[in-house]
């Protein structure tokens, strides 16, 4: 296996570097094709969780058919939390995730609030080239990843809608965003359990309204897991926390607000759903 580990190697730290896209054309392959190596280098250098004999119950359920889902809270960027990325991606590898849903408002759009901006804070160009940058990192690590778009993300269109402006002018957010290969939407499924940004309440209760499993953001203090059996079924509501900088100017509106709960979400083939917290003082 020595030389085509060192293939993949080379490949994770090109990405790293460049993203999928640019190394995909550099070294000549599909995009799909570099995304397929990326994966099999993470299987290669990740600690084989499985035989964790202290967490029988957990390793049943990662051998089984259904999703390993990380779910990646509100980053809000340029104004996210930075421990909060090593945080995702330290339990992305301890329950081998195969799939990633980022549970929306991954970026903050401050400057294009229909409330009232911070003067002294960035105008739209910076903030937008701070947070493309800010994301970079995301993308290099998640090439692939379900992006859920929550009411920060969709401002500009908001703003476009409010102007009159077709939406044939606007692009489209992996195109800004520079995430060619993140898939944008409104939400998503996966074994029975329902990904969305959570704006019409908790996830309590859009799991007890819709009767399915819910896994939701939007509220950066709320960080829970709630089960709810009954005759033949049961269902669960997740609020996954979130990973903003509480102190920067953009979240000076919530100054008086709960501290943000850091925190992302894992959810196993529907069934087992985890709530993990970042360390106090991390």
């Amino acid at each position: 296996m020595g030389r085509k580990f060192s293939k993949l190697k080379a490949i994770n730290e090109l990405v790293t570097l460049h993203g999928v896209t640019r190394t995909a054309s550099m070294i000549g392959m599909k995009e799909e094709s570099v995304q397929r190596r990326l994966r099999d280098y993470r299987k290669a250098t990740t600690p084989h969780y499985l035989t964790d004999v202290a967490e029988p119950f957990r390793a049943k359920q990662l051998r089984s058919d259904g999703k390993r889902v990380l779910v990646i809270g509100d980053l809000h960027t340029p104004f996210d939390y930075e421990p909060y990325f090593d945080h995702c991606v330290a339990v992305h590898d301890k329950y081998q995730c195969d799939t990633v849903v980022f549970i929306g408002d991954i970026i903050d759009n401050h400057y294009s609030s229909y409330h009232e901006t911070d003067a002294d804070g960035m105008g739209g160009q910076d903030e937008l080239e701070l947070a493309v940058d800010h994301l970079s990192r995301w993308f290099s690590a998640f090439p692939v990843a379900d992006v859920v778009i929550g009411n920060h993300d969709r401002m500009v269109m908001r703003k476009a809608q409010t102007s009159s402006i077709p939406t044939k002018w606007i692009k489209e957010y992996k195109e800004v965003l520079e995430t060619p290969t993140w898939n944008f939407i409104d939400n998503v499924r996966y074994d029975g359990v329902q990904y969305i940004h959570g704006e019409g309440g908790t996830a309590r209760t859009r799991a007890a309204k819709d009767l399915i499993s819910t896994v939701q953001g939007h509220l950066h203090a709320q960080c829970y897991t709630e089960w709810v059996n009954g005759v033949g079924s049961k269902r669960f509501g997740m609020q996954v926390g979130c990973g903003v900088d509480k102190d920067s100017y953009a979240l000076g509106y919530a100054k008086n607000f709960p501290t943000p709960a850091l925190a992302c979400g894992v959810v196993l083939n529907g069934k087992v759903a985890v709530n993990e917290v970042m360390s106090i003082g991390a």
